[in-house]
């Protein structure tokens, strides 16, 4: 029986290109593989009709030759064996092309050792909410790889070589058949590096590198708040097989303050006040991270009450001028009282009862409401 022309075969034109060819073989690879068609003889011939147009037409040469003289001009065998799995030129090596081109990974093209970023590093610094609000220069100590004095970084014993990996070739991966389907994987003798050490080197272990630690200059910025992070480009692990170096990221903790509690750029703080000055009022001092502030508090100012000293926060990393400062009043109550202390407090109760509802508003406010629940 004489042969169809393999660009009829395909149903493709004279003229198509090698991706319009595989995209036709896989259509019809897949509708005649007899693994689809396990009873059907017709598929099975079909298929290795079609397997042949494709080996043909792929390869730049056989091609050249099928366009010039036809069938006469190419070895009606090339395509042998009719093997769908395994063997040079069979399904799963046509269909490894097809896919290692969407993943980069086609026949013909040059393959090598597999190449890594290398992995980013955390490092986490403590600093004091006076560090966070003004901004400082700092260092730190974090691990790094130096390459090997005494390998030069070869990982090799001094006096011999790494090997070519015999399983791979040196390409650093190798393809696994799994079905019809030809998968690429990292070689698992090398671990994609393509190279195998006979002699590893004794001061690295192989590893052309050594752990040692180098020190960073870090600049924190002004109002940088918990759980920021700085990033320092290059300074994670190294990469793998020539790649890139991975990123460090400094994660700010703040140290809790004895006096202040930040919440974004707004400071709070309680304020502690006598007795005596709650009613009475005047001027007290309050402390801000740039020094003390006097004001003056009304005379009657109740235990919770809030003052608002705008500007007196911090200034975020991103905003354009400082949170406030809240200072919350606490009345104090005296304590340990002589009997001369308390006998004038009995008398200052005394007056302020007699004096009716004026002296203690809230008191009164508080007793209505009572009275109101209750009947």
């Amino acid at each position: 029986m004489a042969k169809r022309d393999f660009y009829e075969v395909l149903g493709v034109a004279k003229n198509a290109s090698e991706d319009e060819i595989k995209k036709a073989y896989r259509k019809l690879a897949m509708k005649y593989h007899p693994d689809r068609n396990p009873d059907s003889k017709d598929a099975e011939e079909k298929f290795k009709e079609v397997k042949e147009a494709y080996e043909m037409l792929t390869n730049p040469e056989k091609r050249e030759a099928y366009d010039r003289y036809g069938h006469a001009g190419v070895d009606p065998n090339m395509g042998g064996g009719g093997g769908f799995g395994g063997g040079a030129g069979g399904f799963g090596d046509a269909f490894g092309d097809i896919f290692g081109d969407i993943f980069g990974g086609g026949r013909g093209r040059s393959q090598g050792p597999q190449v890594y970023r290398g992995a980013d590093l955390r490092y986490n610094l403590e600093i004091t909410l006076e560090q966070a609000a003004h901004g400082f220069d700092t260092t730190i100590r974090v691990p790094s790889w130096d390459k090997c004095d005494t390998c030069h970084g070869t990982g090799a014993k001094p006096g011999t070589s790494p090997v070519t990996c015999s399983t791979c070739a040196g390409h650093g991966q190798v393809r696994m058949q799994q079905g019809f389907f030809s998968i690429q994987q990292t070689c698992p003798k090398c671990h994609g590096t393509g190279k195998i050490i006979p002699e590893p080197c004794a001061a690295c272990s192989g590893q052309g590198r050594i752990k040692r630690n180098k020190t960073l200059e870090v600049k924190i910025p002004v109002g940088i708040d918990n759980g920021m992070r700085i990033r320092s480009s290059g300074n994670g692990e190294p990469g793998t097989n020539g790649g890139p170096s991975g990123d460090l990221y400094v994660e700010i903790h703040i140290k809790p303050h004895q006096v202040f509690q930040r919440e974004g750029d707004d400071l709070h703080c309680e304020m502690p006040i006598s007795f005596a000055k709650a009613a009475l009022g005047g001027e007290i001092e309050v402390p801000t991270l740039s020094g003390k502030v006097a004001f003056t508090i009304p005379e009657g100012t109740q235990s919770g009450k809030t003052f608002r000293l705008k500007g007196k926060g911090i200034k975020g990393v991103r905003s354009g001028f400082a949170g406030d400062l809240f200072c919350h009043v606490a009345v104090e109550t005296p304590v340990k009282l002589t009997d001369k202390q308390k006998d004038l407090l009995r008398d200052f109760e005394k007056s302020t009862t007699e004096g009716g509802a004026k002296h203690s508003p809230q008191t009164k406010t508080w007793r209505d409401k009572v009275k109101d629940f209750f009947e």
